[in-house]
């Protein structure tokens, strides 16, 4: 009951855009509370932690620590590794389980028989639910495996559903072939790399845009953060360069994960709200695309 009255209050905000309901229809950030409201009807966080690369005892520590500091989007998947670890953070860390929005993701090797992955990743996880489910990218499957998805839903095993590394022509290959449209598209996204064709077709189907490598990636990253461009628009704000391409992606409406270990840097990366880039640096970070992907999907 509760999930179809969200949904109603969802269509609700949409058919009145273009009025005062527009500024929290679905899509459009919030980003005085940092949130953005799902084509599913609910709610989620804009900034977040990615733990792609940490495992273990580091994976937990750093899930505890960004819980710890407010965060309340965790993005993990089954070829992470960490599913465990995560979910033990969340349900350690003394937060209301329905204040943590989890992601995880299904990848193509379990496409053939995407239900049982879907209960190995409840299992693993231990939460009750799973706030997102992507499909990692496309593969061999993906449909049908979707398909298990959108029942998922219907069971209340899993709220919203949406995808990973698809682009336009995946997606208008894709999209006819399902009946709950993504609440979620998550593509790598970077000032060296912006999408700019991709994002507003996504975004205009109502869909959330979520970007991943935000800071460039593995052996990407000292490059990216030591931009003279970006370095002069940080300094203008007192702000890190990480800070000012997080605030950009937010601005642009790209949901961020940057992944770290780190606690100052966990800290760092939750503070993106007391500022605004003005269009000028908006534009000035938008010049710096080279549309250099950083990696293969």
């Amino acid at each position: 009951m509760k999930r179809t009255l969200r949904l109603l209050a969802a269509l609700t905000l949409l058919a009145f855009t273009g009025s005062a309901a527009a500024e929290t229809s679905v899509g459009v950030f919030d980003l005085q509370a940092g949130r953005v409201m799902l084509n599913s009807g609910y709610t989620m966080p804009i900034n977040g932690l990615g733990t792609y690369s940490l495992t273990g005892d580091v994976c937990f520590s750093s899930v505890s620590e960004a819980l710890a500091r407010g965060v309340r989007l965790i993005d993990t998947a089954y070829m992470y590794g960490n599913e465990e670890e995560v979910g033990r953070a969340v349900r350690e860390s003394g937060v209301p389980r329905e204040d943590v929005f989890v992601i995880t993701k299904l990848y193509p090797s379990q496409y053939a028989d995407a239900e049982a992955a879907i209960e190995r990743a409840l299992d693993a996880l231990d939460l009750g639910y799973i706030d997102m489910l992507l499909l990692h990218h496309p593969g061999e499957g993906d449909v049908q495996a979707y398909k298990a998805m959108e029942r998922a839903v219907a069971a209340g095993k899993v709220h919203s559903i949406g995808l990973s590394n698809w682009y336009v022509e995946e997606l208008e290959d894709f999209l006819p072939q399902v009946t709950i449209t993504p609440a979620l598209v998550q593509n790598e996204i970077h000032p060296y790399y912006q999408e700019r064709d991709v994002v507003p077709y996504i975004q205009n189907k109502g869909i959330v845009m979520q970007g991943w490598y935000p800071l460039g990636g593995r052996g990407h990253t000292a490059e990216l953060l030591g931009d003279e461009t970006i370095l002069g628009i940080a300094a203008a704000h007192g702000k890190s360069a990480a800070q000012i391409i997080l605030r950009w992606n937010l601005q642009r409406g790209v949901v961020v994960i940057p992944g770290s270990s780190n606690p100052a840097h966990i800290q760092e990366n939750t503070e993106l709200y007391d500022f605004a880039l003005t269009d000028e640096e908006m534009d000035a970070i938008a010049a710096l695309d080279r549309g250099e992907k950083h990696d293969w999907y």
